[in-house]
């Protein structure tokens, strides 16, 4: 069962607007918000497209401006609220990063690495393993998805 704080639903409406940053570059509505301290650290939006790069997640770019921002690798007492399941590369870059919990709206069915279809997250074999609260706000992150795939069919 997932467990929400007070403020996890602030966050993922943050993370939500951020999602609509995607279409205007015709990418997959992903958003994501690293948070530390109460405040907003970083963020992200799919810019795979944009920048014509396989590895241009909404995670991984708010990851790599945390670190950038910190001047360390490591973004401890952080939380990352994200639109979409993370995939097993972004779910690896949330270990690596040491990242302590993760928020997530929509799961992925087809490459979800939080549960859907790989946990790596809770991988017990790996070095970090996050908190994980899925399924917050899943229905408007669901339905952001949806509205772009089905425009593109």
């Amino acid at each position: 069962m997932s467990t929400y704080f007070p403020l996890d639903e602030y966050f993922m409406r943050l993370a939500l607007r951020e999602a609509e940053h995607s279409l205007e570059h015709e990418d997959v509505p992903v958003g994501a918000v690293l948070v530390a301290g109460g405040e907003v650290l970083a963020v992200g939006h799919n810019e795979r497209e944009l920048r014509q790069d396989p590895t241009a997640h909404a995670e991984l770019l708010a990851l790599r401006e945390a670190a950038r921002k910190l001047g360390t690798w490591r973004v401890l007492d952080s939380v990352l609220y994200v639109t979409l399941e993370p995939c097993a590369m972004c779910a690896g870059a949330i270990v690596l990063a040491r990242v302590p919990r993760v928020v997530f709206g929509a799961h992925d069915p087809k490459a979800g690495a939080a549960g859907s279809v790989l946990d790596i997250l809770a991988e017990p074999k790996l070095n970090h393993r996050p908190a994980v609260a899925g399924g917050l706000l899943a229905a408007e992150s669901a339905a952001m998805l949806g509205e772009f795939f089905a425009s593109r069919r």
